[in-house]
């Protein structure tokens, strides 16, 4: 089976062709803010006058009589971006005369890394721009069992940096200043049993540049949001009594994040998987991966039933495809 899959949430407009083995190709043209961070409209605008370029790149590579099915993020994300994607999916799925998968975007990053990693049943850090999560398999469905009740962990780094004069991505900006101090400035650590709370955080972080310098505010966010996200997930892994953790999201390429997860699975005899860079932001090969292994147990979405879900929830999906 060959699956085409188009990503676009948010910033990243990808398509990628997978088989059951492979990523057959892929292409991008990824939005990049002139100044400040995501416009939804200028986003879509991009979206808009490039999807089309992105898809036939793809398609140069293959006979379009071989694709077996057309994927695409139907949500969670940016609305105007979601319906340039889910309409050019829609347009391809009536041309070449293939089923349509709407794909939820966060489990499509969950199982390209199961793919990736051939993890049967792990806990899974899902980090992201708008979405913080901590999720388990569990009787058809992925299970939330811990998650941020404002902003995600993302958009609060990014939040910060732009407060801070830090251009766009402000991610490994923040990373880079943090790894040159050592010097911590106390910060609000927000655990609320098993969910987490970034808001105040980033408030705190912006008002404390006025009184230290940039890289030990940059060390102390870091310090601080990473040791909240390592408690629940600690937590989760004592919970389920899972031996296995999954990282996953554009945020999880924080090498600090890495290094505080590891020490955690190791002083826990957990094992701590580090995705591969290219599947941690958001792709094209997420989506078709997750598509092909929807519509070979049979799961389909019908025109009428494909239009954008912004908060799509990953708990919301029943996983046909996994057993048990």
């Amino acid at each position: 089976m060959i699956v085409l899959g188009i990503e676009g949430t948010a910033w990243n407009l990808s398509a990628s062709l997978v088989n059951e083995d492979t990523v057959l190709c892929e292409a991008s043209a990824p939005y990049i803010p002139i100044a400040g961070g995501i416009h939804p409209r200028e986003a879509a605008q991009h979206f808009a006058g490039s999807v089309a370029s992105v898809i036939r790149q793809v398609l140069r590579s293959i006979d379009p009589d071989l694709i077996d099915g057309v994927a695409f993020s139907q949500g969670p994300g940016l609305g105007p971006c979601l319906r340039i994607v889910g309409t050019a999916a829609r347009v391809l799925s009536l041309r070449l005369n293939v089923p349509l998968v709407g794909v939820n975007h966060c489990i499509a990053h969950i199982e390209v890394e199961r793919w990736n990693t051939d993890l049967k049943d792990p806990v899974t850090l899902y980090v992201s721009g708008a979405n913080s999560q901590v999720l388990s398999y569990r009787h058809k469905r992925y299970r939330i069992l811990g998650e941020t009740l404002d902003i995600g962990i993302g958009n609060c780094i990014d939040k910060f940096a732009r407060s801070a004069g830090l251009s766009h991505p402000g991610g490994p900006k923040v990373e880079h200043l943090a790894g040159t101090s050592q010097n911590y400035v106390p910060m609000p650590y927000v655990v609320k049993g098993m969910d987490f709370s970034f808001s105040g955080l980033a408030t705190a972080a912006q008002q404390t540049l006025s009184s230290a310098p940039v890289e030990d505010v940059c060390f102390s966010l870091q310090e601080t949001a990473f040791s909240m996200l390592v408690e629940v997930t600690e937590r989760a892994l004592s919970q389920t009594k899972k031996t296995d953790l999954l990282l996953a999201g554009g945020v999880g390429a924080n090498k600090r994040l890495q290094e505080m997860l590891a020490i955690m699975c190791e002083e826990r005899g957990a094992e701590f998987f580090r995705p591969k860079s290219e599947y941690l932001q958001d792709n094209g090969a997420m989506i078709a991966y997750t598509g092909l292994l929807m519509l070979s147990h049979g799961v389909k979405t019908t025109i009428e039933s494909s239009a954008a879900n912004p908060n799509f929830r990953p708990d919301e999906v029943e996983v046909q495809w996994i057993s048990g």
